[in-house]
């Protein structure tokens, strides 16, 4: 036998049928309730049969589900019991409220009914009363009522009658608007009546609406009057059924005409910079020139306005206006901008152009003026951006061109150095300072540069990647090198198409200073106060790169440091040149003293020291001295050369030895020439000493000498040893290259004989006196 599983909503749906059952008048409202007495489920039903149930709950169970089916049954009935029981006194505690209740109500309203009888009486008097008041009153209300509007036809009469009089007065103190008031109030009236009762009062009146309407067409076409007196006089002329539409061409032409008042000028920028730059930061302004321009536009606003309503379809005209008004004032900024201005200054301006967009949008929305506006202030603050970098440059260009002055004044006077330090505050400061000026377009809380903020960033990112490469273009340019720059050229330096090394050494040195200060701090603050941007694309990359930058001038300081070292080079090669092709070598007399041209590499030598010392720092104390067991090379060189002239017998033995000594001497000893420049003074004179002393040997290689020839260039090389050993710091290359002179004259030389050593030693002690006797340079 299956076991019959109830569901465990059942017990809750039978206590419903239960109470449904309990509370119901009629046995059949149960009709929810399964209909079928052969189911187990009947037993919540009318039609249950006891005998039919158990019959088949012994067919369909077990033993054991009827004993459970026992239990469950038995528990169900105490708890429906229980139920009933339970709502049993519930609906009791009900009972006995409602008994009491109706009980406190039949209390309330046994005295009711009397007082509902009184207030009826008490109404009805009033009602009576009332009835009696409005009778009495009837004829003294419709007699009151007829002399009221007596009274206000015979206003309307003597308004009729005193109306060409209250013309007159509006005439003469024209006052057109009330005038044209007046006139429509009466038109109904002599619509009505003009032809018979007023026909006096209403021709006076014509005629006085004809001379208003002559006057209003004067200010109309009057250029004396404002474009607001113009816009009234326009409604007026409506307001008197005036065919103003004929008079449109005109009006607009007039309206036209009317924006070269209102256009911003030079002088009127300035102005308007200058006035809102002070009330801004708290300054006591008229501001008369924002007040007086403010009061222009909002006449011509309210003119648009009026001739919207006047003339509808002039719309797309008025538009037009608008648009040209923005334009026009913006190609006067971007003239403003091409100088040097502020953003203060700027701002003031744009400022200014915003109110008047403003006020025009309020009456001309369809010409969407304040996007049209921020097309046009892009390029505006683009131009200016771009400007400012401009007038930077310039200011670092002048800063430096006052170096280019002659070698002795900047010797004597310092003044590399001073322009050296006027460069740097020029570059840093200047940064600085228009980053500072850049910073006031993003704090403004103008609603024209918030759209316009991360354009500003890029902008001001992109002007310094574009500055520094024009600065790299005009360090080119300063140097006497071509640059790439269009703007650049046809720019010269001072003093013709001459560059001074002094400059050159300057603009080196000042790249450095660029690329290892300059370029970090305008980075930090780039970074602090200019992040963000991205209006440029990000696909575009960043816009200003500094390592690029620093690599562009450190590159620049290399190849200017070289530049200059070659231009000091130069000039002693040249007066190297005029030494070894003037004189005829062969036909040479014996030496009797130091020739002039060492005085003059010297004093070329003391120039390049004292510029070189102005500018460049000095380096680590090192002397690149030869040590003991290499030997010297001078003196080695020397003695051979010596015991050559004691030993030898013959012109051609003597110049065998020499280059076998040479030979031997290459051999022997390997001395490294040329090291890297560095930004030292020691590295740089160095340098062009070496080079100078190479320059030497060339033009000896490229003559030929007599006995007498040779013994000159032997007694200039060996007073040259000694100072020039004390100046520079590699003694070794001197040595080396004042050495592979002297061998190369002796190559060159036709019978190299030396001088002896007291000759060569009293020449030199001759030539040192003479200097000191002359107030020799201390080298």
């Amino acid at each position: 036998m299956e076991t019959d599983d109830f569901p465990l909503d059942d017990k809750a749906k039978r206590m419903r049928d239960l109470l449904s059952s309990f509370y119901a008048p009629d046995p059949s409202s149960t009709d929810n309730a399964p209909s079928n007495p052969g189911t187990l489920d009947a037993i919540n039903t009318t039609s249950f049969d006891a005998d039919q149930y158990m019959n088949l709950l012994i067919q369909k169970s077990n033993l054991e589900s009827i004993l459970q089916r026992h239990v469950e049954m038995a528990a169900e009935i105490k708890n429906i019991d229980t139920d009933l029981q339970m709502l049993v006194y519930e609906n009791y505690n009900k009972f006995i409220s409602a008994t009491d209740a109706i009980k406190r109500m039949k209390t309330n309203i046994v005295g009711m009914e009397a007082n509902m009888e009184q207030l009826l009486d008490k109404i009805m008097s009033v009602q009576s009363k009332s009835d009696g008041v409005n009778t009495s009153l009837f004829e003294k209300r419709e007699h009151i009522e007829k002399l009221h509007r007596t009274r206000n036809l015979l206003r309307k009469v003597q308004f009729i009658y005193d109306l060409p009089a209250r013309l007159g007065k509006c005439i003469e103190s024209e006052a057109y608007v009330d005038a044209v008031k007046f006139y429509t109030g009466a038109m109904p009236i002599f619509k009505a009546y003009g032809e018979s009762s007023f026909q006096d009062c209403k021709q006076a009146s014509e005629e006085a609406i004809a001379v208003i309407v002559k006057n209003l067409q004067g200010k109309l076409f009057s250029d004396s009057e404002s474009i607001k007196a113009r816009a009234e006089a326009a409604v007026l002329l409506k307001q008197l059924d005036f065919p103003v539409d004929s008079l449109q061409v005109k009006l607009i032409e007039k309206l036209e005409q009317s924006l070269g008042d209102l256009q911003l000028t030079t002088n009127d920028i300035e102005n308007v910079s200058t006035e809102s730059n002070d009330t801004k930061q708290g300054k006591f302004s008229d501001s008369v020139h924002i007040t007086a321009h403010e009061g222009s536009v909002r006449g011509f606003a309210e003119a648009i306005s009026a001739y919207r309503v006047i003339f509808p379809d002039s719309e797309e005209q008025l538009i037009k206006l608008a648009q040209e008004l923005i334009v026009k004032h913006f190609e006067t900024t971007e003239q403003y901008v091409k100088g040097r201005t502020s953003s203060a200054n700027l701002l003031g301006v744009l400022r200014t152009i915003w109110t008047d967009v403003l006020l025009m949008d309020e009456v001309l929305s369809e010409a969407v003026l304040p996007v049209f506006s921020l097309q046009a202030a892009q390029i505006a603050l683009k131009q200016h951006v771009a400007s400012t970098f401009n007038y930077l440059l310039q200011d670092i260009s002048d800063a430096i061109l006052r170096v280019n002055v002659s070698s002795k004044e900047a010797a004597e006077e310092h003044l590399l150095q001073v322009a050296l330090e006027a460069s740097k505050k020029a570059v840093l400061q200047g940064s600085m300072n228009v980053l500072l000026d850049f910073r006031q377009l993003l704090d403004d809380d103008l609603g024209l540069l918030v759209q316009l903020r991360d354009f500003i960033i890029d902008w001001v990112q992109e002007g310094f990647q574009d500055f520094f490469r024009a600065l790299y273009d005009r360090f080119l340019l300063l140097s006497g090198r071509k640059s790439s720059s269009r703007q650049d050229r046809g720019l010269t330096v001072a003093h013709g198409e001459k560059v001074l090394a002094g400059l050159v050494l300057v603009l080196a040195q000042l790249s450095v200073f660029i690329e290892q200060t300059v370029i970090p701090r305008i980075t930090e603050e780039i970074a602090a106060s200019f992040s963000g941007g991205g209006a440029r694309g990000y696909e575009n990359g960043p816009a200003f790169v500094p390592g690029v930058i620093c690599r562009i001038f450190r590159s620049a300081g290399e190849s200017l440091l070289h530049h200059y070292i070659n231009m000091r080079t130069q000039k002693v090669s040249t007066l190297l040149r005029k030494r070894f092709t003037t004189p005829n070598w062969l036909k040479h007399k014996e030496p009797r003293e130091v020739h002039m041209f060492v005085d003059l590499f010297f004093q070329e030598l003391k120039e390049t020291t004292s510029e070189v010392k102005q500018i460049l720092p000095q380096g680590l104390a090192r002397k690149h001295r030869r040590s003991d067991s290499n030997g010297s090379t001078a003196s080695s060189r020397s003695n051979q050369l010596r015991d050559d002239k004691m030993i030898r017998s013959n012109t051609q033995r003597a110049r065998s030895q020499l280059l076998e000594t040479h030979l031997a001497k290459l051999f022997k000893q390997k001395v490294e020439i040329f090291t890297k420049v560095e930004y030292t003074q020691e590295s740089v004179v160095t340098t062009i000493v070496k080079l100078c002393l190479k320059s030497l040997q060339e033009f000896v290689r490229l003559q030929t000498f007599n006995r007498s020839g040779f013994q000159q260039i032997q007694l200039d090389i060996q007073f040259l040893r000694t100072p020039l050993k004390e100046t520079v710091e590699d003694e070794a290359a001197v040595d080396f290259l004042l050495d592979e002179a002297i061998v190369a004259a002796s190559e060159r030389c036709l019978d190299p004989i030396p001088l002896e050593p007291p000759i060569l030693d009293r020449l030199i002690q001759a030539k040192l006196a003479k200097w000191k006797q002359q107030n020799p340079i201390s080298l």
